[in-house]
């Protein structure tokens, strides 16, 4: 076997503890970047420029599409050239100046993506405005507190949203002057803005508004701030990340050249379907990114029940997506095997084994096996469009396993990347062909500098054989600092290094794996320290699980934990060990939480987990955690302290259960 290959490069030495400090390791970079970071194509300073440029260069050229809604049934996308989305963007431009918006003024986008989204956000680009998403999910608190924090003078809304909205109202009014809706105004919405001092327009009506009327765009720098991104956090109100027109423009540099150098550059012809929110930084820097190329951009209708009927209609060529979106599709998958009959299943079994086989030693996932993709998993390529290239998971960290069964049967690379809103999202990304890094998120992007520092309390050193320790990033790809909050910049900008938070294990090949988060330890009554994320890691390889949230705290000497089983799992061994009823009925049963226990145990003891870290008690929740119950964030990421106080009585009874048998 080939030796294997190391996909970055070293760029200084590590460094030992001080008094002041712990140790660091050693800068490390992408190997791309071996004659220095890539530069921007000449010309472009500002995402203005990105949007300008393509125009110019691909003018009749397909940029946004939706689909034709007609008696009630969803048709054809329907596309705006590149021309046709400027002359609309220059009407918005000059509509938002004529409602007194000057240059550095802050302008709200609230609801779900659409081409208006876009075109508001490429007129804010035009005029120097900083353009500031109103979080969809996060309730009418935060939108309010955005709104307030940023000074948000007009908004452009989603119609259903502009009941939320009014909501924010009388506080909101101190700030907010216009209203524009992407569809209808009610006269009733129209008389309670009227009421609050406030403007109101249909987005036909607000066009209008500047028919007449021309603007000069100012210089863009790039140093000005194009978006302030609200991170929703797991504790606390939102903070303001500053992006300045020049972290996006270097990371779509240092993508590029990350595709070029793996073969698979982007081009006019790639499509792109937007669903994930263009409130957070994925989206809206992969958007950019196609609007860099010429290529397309076509919007789903908004239900992720009907996301898979959209992408077969638009047939993607990358598709974008978050670990919950993949696990759907895997179980969906799944599903059809299981119900396909013994020589279905086993031709199934046969073809996967064959390929990943292959793949393991070495083949292109198109060479591994063209029979198996031909006659068994052509089917699985047909239901994501059938010309899909790409697919990039991103916010959260995706099981092994799913990532393993796309890479074989999806007959397309799948990649898995790391970001945050304060690195402008790309950070890490694993590469195509490379399934040795299945479970990282791969090497650097070729724009940031990267090393790790040890928390000694977690028992994580940087200068180990195998260097475990906090993220740090350090490149013009990084956030400006937060809106109005310094103390929290210098928090976690120190030195000129941002510091992620997140605990990462580099790999022989260069890759990065993410195993922990610094702040979710705590420790038991024993004096033991617990690592929380990355025991959530290791359980969240149990099959039968969706998701698991493990609970300990100083005046106990056990962890519990929470956990949403698989419904198809659960309920197959339940048929099997006559256990009846629905899936509620199901989680209830003593004997499923003694079967999940035992199937916890049993990978606790593979994993080699110390005594203390096994679990030893369960309630299964037959409702996935989600956002509606504020248990977690946009991206998926959990809430601790919500969840506890959610679950707080039955935590108590998890713990008097353990303790009884020894009162």
């Amino acid at each position: 076997m080939a030796e294997e290959k190391n996909y970055i490069i070293k760029v200084e030495e590590g460094k030992a503890a001080t008094d002041e400090r712990p140790s660091i390791g050693p800068v490390y970079r992408s190997c791309f970047a071996e004659n220095g970071f890539p530069a921007p194509i000449p010309g472009m300073e500002s995402c203005w420029d990105i949007f300008r440029m393509s125009v110019e260069k691909y003018p009749n050229h397909h940029m946004l599409g939706h689909r034709q809604i007609v008696d009630g049934k969803a048709g054809k996308y329907v596309w705006q050239t590149y021309k046709q989305v400027y002359d609309i963007v220059m009407k918005v431009g000059n509509s938002i100046r004529s409602c007194g918006v000057e240059e550095g003024g802050k302008c709200g986008i609230y609801g779900a993506n659409c081409p208006e989204w876009i075109m508001t956000m490429e007129a804010c680009n035009a005029h120097g405005l900083s353009c500031v998403p109103l979080y969809d999910t996060l309730g009418a608190d935060a939108v309010e507190f955005i709104i307030c924090h940023a000074e948000v003078s007009i908004a452009f809304v989603e119609e259903k949203k502009i009941a939320k909205l009014f909501k924010t109202f009388p506080n909101s009014t101190k700030y907010l002057r216009t209203i524009i809706s992407f569809g209808k105004v009610t006269p009733e919405q129209k008389a309670e803005a009227e009421k609050q001092g406030l403007a109101i327009f249909t987005w036909e009506e607000f066009l209008q508004l500047g028919e007449n009327k021309q603007y000069d765009l100012p210089i863009k720098k790039k140093t000005d701030i194009c978006t302030i991104m609200y991170t929703s956090g797991t504790t606390g109100d939102p903070k303001g990340v500053l992006i300045s027109n020049e972290s996006i423009i270097t990371l779509l540099a240092a993508v590029d050249c990350l595709l070029g150098r793996v073969n698979e550059e982007l081009t006019m012809n790639d499509v792109y379907i937007s669903y994930l929110p263009l409130a957070h930084i994925f989206d809206r820097v992969i958007e950019e990114l196609f609007i860099s190329h010429g290529a397309s951009i076509g919007f789903w209708r908004g239900d992720v029940k009907l996301l898979l009927e959209d992408i077969g209609e638009l047939k993607p060529s990358v598709f974008c997506a978050v670990p919950r979106v993949l696990d759907r599709i895997y179980s969906g998958l799944q599903q059809k095997i299981s119900e396909g009959g013994l020589l279905k299943k086993t031709l199934f079994n046969v073809a996967y084994s064959f390929k990943l086989y292959n793949m393991r030693n070495g083949s292109k996932h198109a060479e591994a096996s063209p029979f198996s993709d031909r006659i068994v998993f052509s089917q699985v390529k047909e239901r994501l469009g059938g010309n899909l290239r790409i697919i990039l998971s991103g916010a959260a960290p995706l099981s092994s396993h799913v990532e393993e069964f796309l890479r074989v049967v999806a007959c397309c690379h799948v990649m898995q990347g790391y970001g945050l809103t304060e690195t402008c999202a790309g950070t890490f990304v694993s590469l195509p062909h490379e399934l040795s890094m299945l479970g990282t998120v791969g090497p650097p992007v070729p724009n940031v500098d990267v090393r790790l520092e040890s928390v000694p309390e977690m028992g994580y050193d940087a200068l180990a054989s195998t260097p475990r320790g906090e993220i740090c990033l350090k490149g013009t790809t990084l956030f400006s600092g937060y809106f109005k909050r310094e103390d929290l910049t210098k928090e976690v900008m120190i030195d000129g290094w941002f510091h992620t938070g997140d605990i990462g294990e580099w790999q022989p090949n260069g890759s990065m794996k993410v195993i922990d988060r610094k702040k979710n330890i705590f420790k038991l009554s024993q004096g033991e320290y617990v690592a929380v994320e990355n025991l959530e890691n290791v359980y969240g390889c149990v099959s039968d699980i969706e998701s698991i949230w493990v609970y300990g705290n100083s005046f106990e000497s056990y962890l519990v934990a929470v956990v949403n089983p698989n419904k198809q799992a659960l309920e197959r061994w339940a048929a099997d060990n006559g256990v009846s009823g629905d899936f509620e009925t199901i989680c209830k049963d003593p004997k499923a939480k003694e079967y999940i226990l035992g199937e916890l145990t049993r990978t606790g003891k593979e994993k080699q987990l110390k005594g203390f870290e096994f679990i030893k008690a369960v309630h299964l929740d037959h409702v996935p955690f989600d956002m509606d119950r504020d248990l977690l964030t946009p991206t998926f990421k959990k809430k601790r302290p919500q969840l506890l106080k959610y679950y707080q009585s039955v935590i108590d009874d998890m713990y008097n259960s353990i303790n009884k048998p020894n009162a």
